[in-house]
């Protein structure tokens, strides 16, 4: 496979899917719920990811896909593109300039080739592995931070109301140790502002592959590491992570597994 031909092709997809979605920023007329009210999706989610679907399938008509608004395709082929059109769609809703395009592909359920676009902030990031990651061409490395006292980590909340209690307890530890936390509301984003070193480590309890795939790539390719909430290997399948510069992730989880 040719690994450059998938990285143009997703770099191409996702800048086309960011001029959808910058065209409707500020203009969003129709805000519709799935899961629940705080689910949103938006006329723009679905346009923006017609137009990374028509790329892909005119490409690679043999790939699979996985895509947030529906429309995919599962064969069982060993290449999957796990996309998410709109990353960060209440954010986008309420005109806050953090979402993204995330486009990941797959071989054999691990991450192959990422691209993520951040259109209002004008940060494209770009990762292949074993060959690297980068933001705008420029070469990413994670932070040197070496204690939590010192780190600023970033939080995601799940839509699933179930969860959100089951957030606070290990919210507060985070709060309580670190410099700082943020919640941006891109899952796609903090893993990518982690892999440039703008976060020092990240987690969340509950994320889908196409929240996951791109982002995850580009923390690995920059030197960081990421596991499931107990320490052991990612799969794209499952529901949380816990991401960082490599140096604080025993820390991290030793907070995640403290009792309340």
């Amino acid at each position: 496979m040719d690994l450059d031909a998938l990285k143009q092709t997703a770099i191409e997809a996702a800048l086309a899917a960011g001029e959808v979605a910058q065209r409707g920023f500020g203009h969003t007329k129709h805000v519709a719920t799935k899961s629940n009210a705080t689910d949103l999706v938006t006329e723009f989610d679905r346009q923006a990811q017609k137009v990374i679907l028509d790329i892909v399938r005119a490409r690679y008509p043999d790939h699979d896909i996985l895509a947030e608004e529906g429309d995919s395709k599962q064969t069982g082929s060993p290449f999957l593109w796990a996309v998410d059109p709109i990353d960060g769609t209440t954010n986008f809703v309420h005109n806050v300039p953090l979402f993204c395009v995330s486009i990941c592909v797959l071989h054999e359920q691990q991450p192959l080739v990422a691209v993520v676009w951040a259109p209002s902030i004008e940060e494209l990031f770009v990762a292949v592995r074993g060959q690297g990651a980068t933001c705008n061409g420029q070469t990413l490395r994670v932070s040197n931070t070496a204690t939590l006292e010192q780190s600023v980590m970033a939080k995601g909340f799940s839509y699933r109301h179930a969860l959100r209690q089951k957030n606070l307890n290990p919210f507060n530890r985070f709060v309580l140790n670190s410099r700082a936390v943020r919640r941006i509301g891109s899952a796609a984003l903090d893993l990518c502002w982690v892999g440039m070193g703008r976060f020092d480590g990240y987690w969340e309890l509950d994320l889908n592959p196409w929240d996951v795939a791109a982002g995850w790539l580009v923390v690995q390719e920059a030197g960081g590491k990421i596991s499931d909430l107990e320490g052991r290997p990612l799969r794209v399948q499952q529901g949380g992570l816990v991401a960082s510069n490599a140096t604080l992730h025993e820390a991290m989880l030793e907070l995640l597994e403290q009792e309340a």
